[in-house]
C-alpha cells in the first residue's frame, strides 16, 4: 500500500508543477502542442528516473565516503551526462521530436525537478524502489500536467480571447487555475 501512494501521491497530491512548482521552464515553453508536450514528458519522465536511481546509488557511495557535502556537484554531473544521451538519441531516432523540443531539450539539465526529485528521495528517505516508484509518479505527473496544459492551449489557440491575453498571460492564467484544481486533491 505505502508504494502505490508514493506513486499516485507524486502524481497528484504532490505533482512537481501544480505543487511543488518545479519544473515550470518546459511546462510552459514546451506545453504549446500536444504531441511536443508527450514528446518532453517522456524525455523528461525517463532522465528523472534514472538520474534519480543512479544518484540514489551514489548518494550511498557519497556516505560510504563521507563526503555528502558533494551530493549537488555529482547529482547535477549524473543529470547532464543522461540529457546527452537523451538529446542523441531523440536527434537519431526522431529528428522531428529534437527539433521541436528546440532549446529545452538541454535545458533539462537544468530542470529543477530532475534535481529537486534526486534530493528528495534523500531527503525523504527512501530506499531505492520507493526512490524509484517516487520517480516515476513524479515523472508521469509533470506528463500530466503538461499534457492537460497542451491540450487546453491548443483550444484556446481556436477561441477569442482578448489580445492582451494572448500567449504567455492565458498560459499562465490556466496554470494557475490547473494548480489550484491539483489543490483539490490535497484537501
Amino acid at each position: 500500500m505505502g508504494l502505490v501512494m508514493i506513486f499516485f501521491g507524486a502524481i497528484f497530491f504532490n505533482n512537481f508543477i501544480f505543487n511543488r512548482f518545479l519544473g515550470i521552464c518546459p511546462f510552459l515553453g514546451v506545453s504549446k502542442r500536444l504531441d511536443t508536450s508527450v514528446g518532453m514528458g517522456i524525455a523528461v519522465g525517463f532522465v528523472m528516473t534514472l538520474a534519480s536511481t543512479l544518484t540514489w546509488l551514489l548518494q550511498k557511495l557519497l556516505d560510504l565516503w563521507h563526503v555528502e557535502y558533494m551530493q549537488t556537484i555529482v547529482y547535477i554531473l549524473v543529470i547532464a551526462a543522461l540529457v546527452q544521451f537523451v538529446e542523441m538519441f531523440l536527434q537519431k531516432v526522431s529528428p522531428t521530436l529534437h527539433k521541436a523540443l528546440g532549446v529545452y531539450l538541454p535545458l533539462i539539465t537544468t530542470n529543477c525537478a530532475i534535481l529537486g526529485i534526486a534530493i528528495l528521495n534523500i531527503d525523504l528517505g527512501y530506499g531505492l524502489l520507493e526512490a524509484v516508484i517516487h520517480s516515476l509518479g513524479a515523472s508521469v505527473g509533470f506528463t500530466l500536467a503538461m499534457v492537460i496544459l497542451a491540450g487546453i492551449r491548443e483550444k484556446l489557440e481556436l477561441s477569442d480571447i482578448p489580445e492582451a491575453f494572448t500567449g504567455i498571460p492565458i498560459a499562465l492564467i490556466t496554470a494557475g487555475i490547473l494548480a489550484m484544481a491539483f489543490t483539490g486533491f490535497v484537501l
